[in-house]
């Protein structure tokens, strides 16, 4: 598989010590199954295109330009030199000035995750004792980068033989748990606690890729292949009445239903 270009380039940098690095994004989406607009009497694709508000008439890459509103239909424009004026230090250079405890981090902050390695061979010695500082003192870094014109807050995490930078979400973007969890009740039954804790153990099993698999992609994966080779569509919508009935009727007694899954549980145990 080739490797993708990097996302950036710049220097990561820990007190007196820094290197050129290459940081490359950590996920991909391109294997996904993607349409296109088409105008359904022709096959022809459809297009997008930006129009002027006013004139009605299409604007070319040359003309757009970035505008912030200051008040009704009033614009302050600012071409790419002026904005490039305005760039931080964190443009190119990812220092690292804080550390935390690598539990200590909440998941919930974490945003996009990228890949960072050194990006030149003279670098090499430099990225591995940042990293292995990490990893001895096993905490993650935090710093600050520029992407896409928008300082983001990242924390840097040793991996392997590299880093693995994880963009943070900024502080008002997460909503207050507090807000959404005053009203659950907070009592529970220790016997159903003590049933479904055994039922979670025996389920316990090694993280794998597999466990996050995509059944709609593969679904629509064979309907393209079917619609290709001229078969008619799957009708993979019909449901059993005996189905439909069951999802109807969601208000069970929770400890009928432990006594079940437990039985469940055991006979599946014996069973395998």
């Amino acid at each position: 598989m080739a490797l993708r270009r990097p996302y950036w380039r710049g220097y990561l940098k820990l007190s007196l010590v820094t290197c050129p690095v290459a940081m490359v994004p950590a996920t991909s989406e391109s294997e996904k199954v993607r349409f296109h607009t088409l105008n359904k009497e022709t096959g022809n694709r459809v297009i997008s295109q930006y129009i002027d508000s006013v004139t009605g008439k299409p604007v070319t890459a040359e003309n757009e330009a970035n505008g912030y509103e200051r008040g009704e239909d009033d614009y302050v424009i600012l071409t790419d030199e002026e904005l490039e004026s305005v760039e931080l230090e964190t443009v190119r250079t990812m220092d690292i000035e804080q550390f935390v405890a690598r539990d200590k981090i909440e998941w919930i902050y974490l945003d996009t995750p990228y890949y960072l390695t050194a990006n030149e061979k003279i670098g090499d010695e430099a990225f591995a004792v940042i990293r292995e500082a990490m990893k001895a003192q096993d905490v993650i870094g935090v710093s600050r980068v520029v992407l896409g014109r928008r300082e983001r807050a990242v924390v840097l995490e040793p991996r392997g033989d590299g880093i693995v930078v994880w963009t943070l979400r900024f502080g008002d973007e997460v909503r207050p748990e507090s807000k959404y969890f005053a009203g659950i009740d907070k009592k529970s039954d220790a016997k159903g606690v003590a049933a479904l804790e055994n039922i979670i153990k025996r389920r316990m099993k090694e993280w794998s890729p597999e466990m996050v698999s995509d059944p709609i992609q593969e679904s629509l994966i064979r309907l393209i292949a079917d619609k290709r080779k001229g078969k008619p569509a799957r009708n993979g919508a019909s449901k059993s009445k005996k189905d439909e009935d069951n999802r109807s009727s969601n208000v069970i007694n929770i400890m009928d239903a432990l006594k079940k899954s437990v039985q469940r549980e055991l006979k599946s145990r014996k069973s395998g």
